[in-house]
């Protein structure tokens, strides 16, 4: 299966001097996950929503700056190896081109839409992260920002003791912090967390603007939402993705079948990347953009990898997505490259960025980078258990016999 039938022609872009603040007005557009960056007809790159959020540039900084480099795929390009690109890129949102100019995008949205029948042989246990990151209802909206951006989330679970009463997300804290915070008491309840708000808060504290400091000093609580919105841990992926477009939202609380405790999330992003799973592990390495490395090849990647986790004791590498990325940029005719690896292992996620003139030095930088990140014990996640033979061969079945 291809994206030809469910990427869109229509998209959202702006000319790299364009203002941050005009970009951020386009959001308002809560379907929006990311715009397209363009310097007259040529393609520079994409800012994403949780980008865009998560940054701390004047509005007055143009877009130019912020534009993040992501892979462009064909529109015959298979379903499977753009939900690689996806995962390896930590992009939700990637351009489409047709004779080297931007002719639509491919969103996970879309990858999920048109995937979701075959997704019901596996189950939520299969992909969800058991390590559930939350924050409590008397926590500082500070404190959660702070929690939402190390850990590279857009959002957070509140529990208060064995509870989950809410949720409260990064794209909330931002707009709070930025517009003024000015909140009714008792809002009623909606759907927690869709792309640009959180439903239902508990309010009342009145308009502070300019005082960001002060806003940040305030509980979670007058922020969180109070409808949360979980699925079981045996429920199947179709299920979850069913769920999260009933409700708008990109995550779901995990719960125990027999208790009802809340014991991790599941993101779109887990689901898309369920199916990059291989039906066996004689690919745990996967590259993108091997022959762009001069020198090296599959078995060189592959060693490089298992030298970089092998100095950390016990530690089992459950698949390792390295993205190599070439620029316009050149320097005495060599290319700069952006490498990116992402390693799913049994110790959490690590993944790290390098850039550099040519491949191999840049999967190298990259590499040093990832080799910092397992020093410090720094990690991104749990990691998932792979889906069993029987649901792979499902899960599958559809690309083989296409």
């Amino acid at each position: 299966m291809d994206i030809s039938e469910i990427l869109s022609t229509k998209f959202t872009e702006f000319d790299i001097g364009t203002p941050l603040s005009k970009v951020a007005g386009a959001f308002e557009n809560q379907e929006l996950d990311a715009v397209v960056v363009t310097d007259g007809d040529e393609y520079r790159g994409v800012v994403s929503r949780r980008q865009l959020a998560s940054s701390s540039n004047q509005p007055s900084a143009k877009v130019g700056s912020q534009a993040q480099h992501v892979p462009t795929v064909e529109r015959t390009e298979d379903v499977r190896e753009v939900a690689r690109l996806m995962i390896g890129s930590d992009a939700k949102t990637l351009p489409v081109l047709d004779e080297e100019r931007i002719f639509g995008v491919v969103t996970a949205d879309a990858i999920l839409e048109a995937v979701r029948p075959f997704l019901d042989a596996v189950t939520v246990e299969d992909a969800y992260s058991p390590k559930l990151v939350s924050t409590t209802p008397e926590a500082t909206i500070g404190k959660a920002l702070n929690v939402l951006r190390e850990s590279g989330i857009a959002h957070l679970p509140v529990i208060d003791g064995d509870e989950l009463v809410g949720m409260v997300s990064l794209y909330d804290v931002i707009e709070f912090t930025t517009r003024g915070g000015s909140k009714s008491q008792g809002g009623s309840p909606g759907s927690f967390g869709g792309r640009g708000g959180s439903g239902g808060r508990h309010g009342g504290f009145g308009a502070r603007e300019g005082d960001s400091d002060r806003m940040l000093d305030l509980p979670v609580r007058n922020l969180m939402s109070d409808a949360v919105v979980t699925v079981r841990r045996s429920a199947p992926l179709d299920e979850v993705v069913e769920t999260m477009f009933e409700h708008e939202v990109s995550s779901l609380v995990v719960t125990a079948d027999q208790t009802g405790d809340p014991v991790g999330i599941i993101t779109k992003t887990d689901v898309i990347e369920a199916l990059t799973w291989e039906r066996d592990d004689r690919n745990a390495v996967q590259v993108f953009g091997l022959d762009l490395l001069e020198g090296m090849d599959y078995d060189d990647v592959s060693a490089l990898i298992e030298s970089v986790t092998s100095k950390y004791g016990e530690m089992s590498v459950i698949k390792a997505s390295i993205e190599l990325q070439e620029h316009k940029e050149q320097s005495r005719g060599v290319p700069l490259v952006l490498a990116r690896i992402r390693l799913v292992t049994d110790r959490g996620y690590f993944t790290a960025d390098g850039e550099g003139y040519g491949a191999t030095h840049a999967l190298r930088l990259a590499a040093n980078a990832v080799e910092r990140q397992l020093l410090k014990g720094k990690t991104y996640g749990q990691s998932k258990k792979q889906s069993d033979a029987e649901s792979q061969e499902h899960l599958y079945g559809w690309w083989l016999s296409g």
